[in-house]
C-alpha cells in the first residue's frame, strides 16, 4: 500500500523487500487511506514492532539507514519519527552506539516519574516496603481509569515508600488482573528494580507516559498512622494514570504525600519533555 505525502520527498513506505528478515512490514491503517504525514506512519510501524516485542528493553533497533531501506523512505522521515519516540522516552539514543528501547532503571525512574523532592529540591532514591497484596473486584473509579469492566478482577497493593528512612509516601495501587497473569505478593515483594521494571521484563507492559492529577486532603486513619502523623495533618494527593502503547492504562495509583519536609516538582522542560 502506497501512502502519499505530498509535502514531503518520500512517496511510498511499502517494505523493501531486501529487509524481509525484519518483521516490520505491519499494515497500521487497515488497509484505508491514511492523511497522516509519512513520518507519522513510520512511527507506528515502529510502536507496532515495539508492542509485537521485535525488540526487547535494552536491545538496539536497526539503524536509521537499514530502517529507511526497508519502508522505502528517507533516512531523514526514519530520524523524525524515531525523535518522537525517544522523546517520548519509548527509545534511547546512545551517543555513538546507537538507539535502544529504553528500560525501566531505577535512575530511569527517578528521573522521569518520581517528582517527590526534598525542601531544598534534591532528589532521594526511596527505599520501599510492601505492606498488603489482595485481588478484589474493580470499583468504579477503576472502571473509569483502567478501562476496565465494573466487577472486573483487579490487585490492590498498599505500598509505603521512605526517603532518608522516614515514610514519606503511602502508595495504593490497582492493577487490572488480566493484563497481569500470575501475578502475587511473593513476585511483587521479591521484583528486582523498579515496579515498573517488573511490568516491562516479566509482563512486556512499556509504561510510557503518565497522567498525574494532584489534589489536598486529610489522610485516612491507617494512612496517617503508616506515615507517622495526624489525622487531621494536610497531606499531597496523586492521582496517577500510567499508560502503555495507544494510550491503554494500565495501572492506577493513588499516592499520600508527607509534605511536611518534601514537595512536589515537575520540571518538564529541563527533563526534555514537550
Amino acid at each position: 500500500m502506497t501512502y502519499m505525502n505530498p509535502a514531503a520527498g518520500d512517496a511510498r513506505i511499502t517494505p523493501h523487500p531486501a529487509c524481509g528478515e525484519l518483521d516490520m512490514s505491519h499494515n497500521l491503517s487497515g488497509g484505508n487511506p491514511t492523511f497522516n504525514p509519512l513520518y507519522k506512519e513510520v512511527k507506528l510501524h515502529l510502536t507496532r514492532s515495539l508492542i509485537a516485542g521485535e525488540w526487547q528493553p535494552g536491545s538496539a533497533i536497526p539503524s536509521e539507514a537499514r530502517l529507511a531501506e526497508h519502508f522505502n523512505v528517507s533516512v531523514g522521515t526514519v530520524r523524525k519519527a524515531i525523535d518522537e519516540l525517544v522523546a517520548e522516552k519509548i527509545l534511547v539514543r546512545q551517543q555513538g552506539r546507537g538507539t535502544y528501547v529504553a528500560t525501566h532503571t531505577e535512575d530511569r525512574q527517578l528521573y522521569y516519574f518520581f517528582h517527590i523532592v526534598g525542601e531544598d529540591g534534591a532528589q532521594e532514591r526511596p527505599t520501599h516496603a510492601l505492606l498488603s497484596f489482595h485481588r478484589a473486584r474493580a470499583d468504579a473509579e477503576a472502571e473509569t481509569r483502567l478501562l476496565v469492566a465494573r466487577g472486573e478482577r483487579v490487585y490492590r497493593i498498599n505500598n509505603l515508600l521512605r526517603l532518608a528512612g522516614k515514610p514519606v509516601i503511602f502508595d495504593q495501587i490497582v492493577l487490572p488482573a488480566t493484563r497481569f497473569p500470575g501475578l502475587s505478593r511473593a513476585v511483587f515483594a521479591a521484583r528486582e528494580g523498579t515496579i515498573y521494571g517488573l511490568y516491562q521484563s516479566r509482563y512486556g507492559i512499556n509504561v510510557v507516559r503518565i497522567s498525574e492529577r494532584l489534589s489536598a486532603a486529610h489522610p485516612e486513619t491507617q494512612i496517617a498512622r503508616v506515615l507517622g502523623i495526624r489525622a487531621t495533618s494536610p497531606v499531597l494527593v496523586i492521582k496517577r494514570v500510567a499508560y502503555t502503547y495507544h494510550d491503554q492504562p494500565v495501572e492506577l495509583r493513588t499516592s499520600w504525600v508527607n509534605t511536611d519536609r518534601h514537595e512536589y516538582l515537575s520540571d518538564l522542560w529541563k527533563n526534555g519533555d514537550r
